[in-house]
């Protein structure tokens, strides 16, 4: 099978980060770092270049997801977890981190910040019907199980 290749380009004037990467050979996402410096407040939400565009092709999607450490030990999440970045969108990839935690956090240029997952994507053809199939569920909704 080939390689599904993915292309990323530098679009900052200053030397490059490393393009995005898996750190280790069972990794499902790339890491993403950040271009810039940026001090999070607690409860504040912050939008942190990449420094990168990319050319994802026809037929998948890169899912944007947070990192577990930085989640779990400072509170650092990504606001709309997963993002999604389309095939057609060739600007910047930014990434929109809210600090959950109740300390600041500083955010170093180069420091990796989310991971980059990149996923086949099936477009749905939509049909709009009167009625729709029973299932043992119905319109079971949150809480329907008695749990929430």
């Amino acid at each position: 099978m080939r390689p599904l290749i993915v292309r990323f380009r530098w679009l900052r004037d200053e030397p490059p980060l490393p393009p995005p990467s898996y750190q280790t050979a069972g990794a499902s996402g790339m890491d993403l770092a950040s271009a810039v410096d940026a001090l999070i407040r607690p409860g504040e939400i912050r939008i942190l270049s990449s420094g990168y565009a990319v050319a994802i092709p026809e037929g998948y999607e890169i899912q944007a997801r947070p990192r577990s450490g930085l989640a779990c030990r400072h509170g650092l999440t990504l606001i709309n977890s997963p993002g999604t970045i389309d095939s057609d969108y060739r600007g910047e990839i930014m990434v929109a981190l809210i600090n959950l935690g109740p300390k600041s956090y500083t955010v170093a240029r180069g420091e990796r910040v989310c991971q980059l997952v990149v996923a086949p994507v099936t477009r749905a053809v939509v049909q709009v019907v009167s009625v729709l199939d029973e299932t043992a569920r119905g319109d079971g909704g949150f809480g329907h199980t008695g749990k929430f």
